[in-house]
Order: structure tokens, then sequence, then C-alpha cells
């Protein structure tokens, strides 16, 4: 499949994000590779849902559809693969804007027929103007980001990250959804993992499938002003404990738990190690950016830990659903 119709969705939840909505979606329609369709799938927000409605009812290439299940990303995506067209499915960030070339990436990967899904890689925006002083690289995927650690060009993983990936229908045909009650629920509850439960699904039932990410397909992902700040930052860290729980514990903590292994050995150290060097020659933020690395991991252990205790005790659970095929829609 050499040159693949892809489908893009966009899943959407609050109306204080129209402007970055908007940008989104031309972000998709002025594409070097063009979308075959934009589906934008709205979370349980009725006003939203109209008013996006209006916006594009005379835009045949852009779809707009009330997410079908649940509250909460994995549903809206579900809902968005459920009606697309395409034989590849891209989502992206509803405050995120793709590069021209964006899909172009995307569609050259999948000319290899064992390519099952390709991410790409995501820049931060921040609200500030600039990165803050104390805040790693090592931990961008905090606010949505491609982190420090990440092997660059276009390498094999275990998983693609949500925000900037696309798959093959049939991948979903294998595998499922992406399970209900691991991922966001707008901005309630911080989790994720989502996207990382489901390639280890789509890996056991097709031990054939290649994963890629390839660090040409770029998005910038807006990060606000909230999001900027030390009590979020461990929040998030706290929240990917507990869905980094779920997966283990669904998928078993050798594939759960693998990519991490690394990161917490190799990468992590080193960022402590170029922080306190960073300080000791006086550079702003050294100290600040060694220290949230240690306490980015504490937390996250922390969480992982109440997590697992949860899971055991039946306390949180999650589930996958089979797409049921709505092309025509």
């Amino acid at each position: 499949m050499s040159d693949p119709d892809i489908s893009v969705v966009i899943c959407v939840y609050t109306e204080d994000r129209w402007e970055d909505i908007l940008a989104a979606v031309a972000s998709v329609r002025t594409q070097s590779y063009p979308a075959l369709e934009t589906l934008l799938v709205v979370d349980h927000n009725a006003a939203l849902l109209d008013r996006l409605t209006k916006e594009y009812k005379e835009v045949r290439e852009v779809r707009v559809f009330a997410n079908a299940g649940p509250r909460g990303l994995s549903a809206g995506r579900n809902t968005g693969i459920a009606a697309a067209h395409g034989e590849v499915i891209a989502f992206l960030d509803d405050d995120a804007v793709a590069e021209r070339d964006w899909l172009r990436h995307f569609a050259a990967a999948y000319a290899d027929p064992r390519v099952m899904a390709v991410g790409g890689r995501t820049v931060p925006i921040w609200a500030s103007g600039r990165r803050p002083a104390w805040f790693p690289e090592e931990f961008d995927w905090v606010v949505g980001c491609t982190y420090k650690g990440i092997p660059a060009g276009r390498v094999r993983v275990r998983n693609v990250l949500g925000g900037n990936a696309s798959f093959r229908r049939s991948a979903f045909d294998a595998a499922g959804g992406f399970a209900t009650g691991i991922g966001r629920d707008g901005d309630k509850r911080p989790l994720g993992c989502e996207e990382t439960e489901l390639c280890i699904r789509l890996s056991r039932a097709r031990p054939d499938a290649v994963l890629l990410i390839d660090d040409r397909a770029v998005i910038h992902h807006r990060v606000p002003e909230a999001r900027e700040h030390f009590g979020y930052f461990r929040t998030r860290a706290y929240a990917e404990g507990l869905s980094k729980a779920l997966v283990a514990r669904s998928v078993g903590t050798d594939k759960g738990l693998e990519s991490e292994r690394r990161y917490t050995t190799r990468v992590l150290p080193s960022g402590v190690v170029r922080g306190l060097r960073d300080a000791a020659l006086a550079r702003p933020g050294g100290a600040g950016r060694a220290g949230a690395i240690v306490a980015g991991v504490l937390t996250a252990a922390g969480g992982y830990v109440v997590g697992t205790v949860r899971a055991r005790r039946g306390g949180a659970t999650f589930s996958v659903v089979k797409i049921e095929g709505d092309r025509h829609g």
C-alpha cells in the first residue's frame, strides 16, 4: 500500500479550545499529502457539537460526530475509528498543529506492509514563550510531547504516542480499539497510557507487526500556563504511575514496563548528572532539573504502587471494545 487514504481524527471536548481546534483542522487541510477526511469527535458537549457542525457544514472533507461511548478520549477515538473511511487513521491533539509534511511521512512508512502504526515528534509551544528553566526535557511526556531519550530518525518502538500517531485500520480489526477507563477524561484526571496498552495488545495479536516513530512527522503542541508549574508536573507523574499499573496488570510487567526500564536506568540518570553539572557551572535551572527528575521518578513510582494495589483489589479496571465500523456514516 504505497499511497494510503488517511483519515484524521481530532477529539475535542471544550469550547475553551475553539481557536486551537480551528487551527488544528486548518493544519490538516493544508497538508502536502492531502487527508481523505478530518473527523471531529465531540466528547459529550452539546454546545460545542452544535457550534462545530455549523462551522464546517459547507466543508465536505470535515465531518463532526458526537462521542458514541462513555466520556473520555479513548471512547472518542473509537468513535472516530468506527466512522473513518481511510485505510490509515491518524490522530491529532485538539491543541496542536501539524507541519505541512506530517501525513506525507506517515504515508511513506506504510509502503512496508508489516508496518501497523507510525508516530511522530511532538514539539512543545510553551504559553510563557520559553521552557521553564527547571523543566527537564526527559519529562516532556508530562505535557504530551516527545521526550529526550527517544531515538532520532525513523525507528522501531514498542508504542507510539497518541496525540501524534497513526494506525492501519487492520490494526483495530486485529486488536480492538482503545481501552476505556484508562486514559483522559477531559481535564479531570491527567491519566494516559491508553496508546501504550493498545500497541502492546496489537503486537501480541500480530507478532509480525512493526511499529515506528518517524521524527520528521512533526506537530506543535500548545502547553497552557497551568501545566508549566511543578504542581501539574507532580500530579501528571503520579497519574502516569497509576496508568502504568493498569497496563502492567493487563499485559504483564515484562512488556508493560519494558521501555520504562531503559528510561529509568539510562536516560534519567544522565539527565540528573547533566543538571548537576549545569548547576556546578552556574547555568540557570540545573539544580531544579536534577531535582525535578528525582521527584518525578519517586512520584510516578508512588502512583504505580497505589495503582497496583487498587488493581489487585479490583478498584481500577478498564475494558477493550471491538470497533464496529460505520464507514458510510
